[in-house]
């Protein structure tokens, strides 16, 4: 249970300068800030407002005639009709907004809950539909690696003006009783935090089992798997910060930029390990390297900014997995190519990650999109990820849209992945006789005209593997012979 929290003074202000001068009477968005596990507290980076859904209304609104903010300036409507005013709100698409934000923050940044402007009496008539859009938003934006189940609820009342902070549980019976409040106060958050950056590079083979093709998986959930179990391999991992490697939990390191890399055990792969006793028919060969930043409280331990910035690693190959999986759900039936490597869509139109095992009949790859920073608040930066052939003006309307903050300036953003992590899938032959496809042509030839599937491409390879063998097994022969015969001739020509 959360038992403090302290929001960054200047954007809070800032946020109830804005609501205070606008003529909206009630507004929901999104807590951005830091969980501190080690000291049971919360920090508030800023207030993030729900834009408008597609049809253009407002995430969140009073019931009409029943109460609002300028009732005490018209001073019409009775105590009691004041009284009864209640708020609704576009829960899934507060949590749809929530899930979008949440790609876009780095490690250590989370979203804690959500904030609403609203009068006293509205805010006390709608604690059922306020929970139920806190435990949305924590379904759509799950923190990992932390049991926490619990979020928060700030209230900001104009009508009077205060602010409360709440803790909303997440339990599946929400009743009035969810929330408790808990203490609040305003400082300076932002001043304290610790950048650590690393740049990670990865190279899985992630193997198809025969269960895979059996139960018509997707390449998406192979992949999904294998970035799960590898983010268990990651957590072991030993780091160097700064060219030191960090033997013990130091409680604090000097202010400025460390840089992070991470050594992994040797030998260990658990997904390997896992499907060691099935049979194996292909490979998904994804690697890449990731540019993660992650920023830490000076208070909290060294374990906790590192345990960040592997979770940064991992969410954002599973962000850019989503990228894709999301844009091919929307234009399943479009087969207009958006910078997409040649081989990624196949005769059905969609790319090959959300394709089954068994329909696949020639290697494919798919290039992922790449990660680009955007400076957000007091040197910090937020993130996002765009696909090849989209441009830097994608970035800017997502910061527009999503973070409500100005465009950013194009030579402000960051672009250190030159390369971005590609995924390539291969059958069991391809992966471990590569030569093949090089030394014989008339295999590269006929699966290029699409004669040979990747079932008879195995049985040419097999064909050629045990040629190869008998060789070897004549050749071996022959040598024998011939060494038989050199030493008869030289031991008779001794005896002679």
């Amino acid at each position: 249970m959360v038992k403090a929290v302290v929001g960054e003074e200047t954007q809070l202000k800032s946020t109830e300068d804005r609501l205070s001068q606008s003529a909206v009477p009630s507004q929901v968005g999104l807590l951005i800030g830091k969980l501190s596990s080690s000291s049971d507290r919360c920090l508030v980076f800023d207030l993030i407002p729900t834009p408008p859904n597609d049809a253009g209304e407002a995430a969140c609104s009073l019931l009409e005639g029943r109460g609002g903010r300028d009732d005490k300036k018209r001073g019409s409507k009775p105590k009691s009709q004041s009284d009864s005013s209640s708020l609704v709100i576009d829960k899934d698409w507060v949590a749809e907004h929530a899930r979008q934000v949440s790609r876009m923050l780095l490690g250590g940044m989370k979203v804690l809950g959500i904030y609403i402007w609203t009068n006293e009496s509205s805010f006390k008539n709608s604690t059922i539909i306020l929970c139920q859009t806190v435990k949305g938003v924590a379904e759509a934006a799950p923190l990992l690696e932390t049991d926490w189940d619990e979020r928060l609820l700030i209230h900001i009342s104009y009508s009077p003006r205060r602010w409360t902070c709440r803790n909303c549980s997440l339990t599946s019976n929400i009743t009035s009783s969810s929330i408790r409040p808990c203490d609040f106060k305003m400082g300076r958050v932002l001043a304290s935090l610790q950048t650590f950056r690393c740049t990670y590079t990865f190279d899985l083979r992630l193997p198809i089992c025969c269960e895979d093709v059996s139960s018509a998986r997707k390449f998406a959930d192979i992949l999904r798997q294998g970035i799960s179990s590898h983010a268990k391999e990651l957590k072991d991992a030993k780091a160097i910060i700064d060219g030191d490697l960090v033997v013990k939990d130091e409680s604090c390191l000097p202010d400025g930029l460390h840089e992070v890399e991470f050594l992994l055990p040797f030998m260990k792969d658990s997904f390997a390990e896992a499907c060691s006793e099935k049979e194996v028919v292909g490979v998904l060969a994804f690697s890449g390297s990731v540019c993660s930043f992650a920023y830490s409280n000076s208070r909290e331990p060294v374990s906790q900014a590192l345990a960040d910035l592997k979770g940064d690693i991992i969410m954002s190959l599973q962000s850019r997995l989503d990228v894709i999986c999301d844009e091919s759900d929307g234009e399943s039936s479009s087969n207009t190519n958006r910078g997409k490597d040649a081989s990624e869509e196949l005769s059905t139109g969609e790319p090959f990650v959300q394709l089954t095992p068994q329909l696949l009949r020639k290697q494919c790859s798919l290039t992922f999109p790449r990660r680009v920073f955007i400076p957000w608040l007091a040197g910090t930066y937020i993130c996002d990820h765009l696909q090849l052939a989209e441009t830097l003006e994608v970035v800017k309307d997502h910061c527009v849209e999503l973070m409500a903050m100005p465009a950013p300036d194009s030579s402000t953003i960051l672009e250190p992945e030159i390369v971005p992590p590609a995924l390539n899938s291969k059958s069991l032959w391809d992966a471990a006789l590569p030569f093949c496809l090089t030394s014989s042509p008339d295999c590269s030839s006929l699966e290029k005209s699409g004669i040979l599937t990747s079932q008879e491409h195995e049985g040419k390879s097999t064909s050629s593997a045990n040629f190869n063998l008998s060789a070897a097994v004549w050749i071996l022969i022959l040598a024998i012979l011939i060494g038989l015969a050199l030493y008869t001739v030289k031991r008779f020509s001794h005896t002679t």
